[in-house]
């Protein structure tokens, strides 16, 4: 029973986490948006790519044999679906993505400095004692005498 309850509190935390919530928002977002791109292709774009198409039924596109309908390479749908891709791209940038960036610019947390190579060469020094069961003075000691060695 103990490892169903951590199961599931761990999926409870992986779900409160904000880059969950935030991919779950953008799914729902892009996929009303795309309908409404799709709607403005379908209604607009079509019907101006169907200018360049010939006369026949089947729009913009390429007939490989005369007399075969099924062997027509539609070009229109393939135009108006990067269309489309590009328009939600666009707009999902421009309306979401770069107003988020501003605002954890301007608001988020600022970044640790990065500790230097002689702070982390100490601090595994101090991991390392730390494990041998010697005390930070020990190690210090250590270091120092181990430089006068060397010189």
């Amino acid at each position: 029973m103990r490892v169903i309850k951590s199961v599931f509190g761990g999926f409870k935390d992986f779900l409160m986490r904000g880059n969950v919530v935030d991919l779950a928002v953008a799914v729902v977002i892009g996929t009303a948006f795309t309908a409404v791109v799709s709607s403005f292709t379908k209604g607009l774009i079509d019907p101006l790519l169907a200018v360049f198409g010939s006369t026949n039924e089947l729009g913009l596109g390429v007939q490989l044999i005369a007399d075969k309908p099924a062997t027509f390479i539609q070009i229109g749908p393939i135009i108006t679906a990067f269309i489309n891709f590009f328009m939600v791209a666009a707009v999902l940038y421009f309306v979401l993505m770069l107003p988020m960036k501003s605002l954890k610019n301007k608001f988020g947390t600022t970044k640790a400095a990065e500790p230097t190579e002689t702070e982390l060469l100490i601090e595994i020094r101090d991991l390392l004692a730390k494990q041998q069961g010697l005390s930070t003075a020990q190690t210090e000691t250590l270091s120092k005498e181990r430089a006068a060695e060397s010189v």
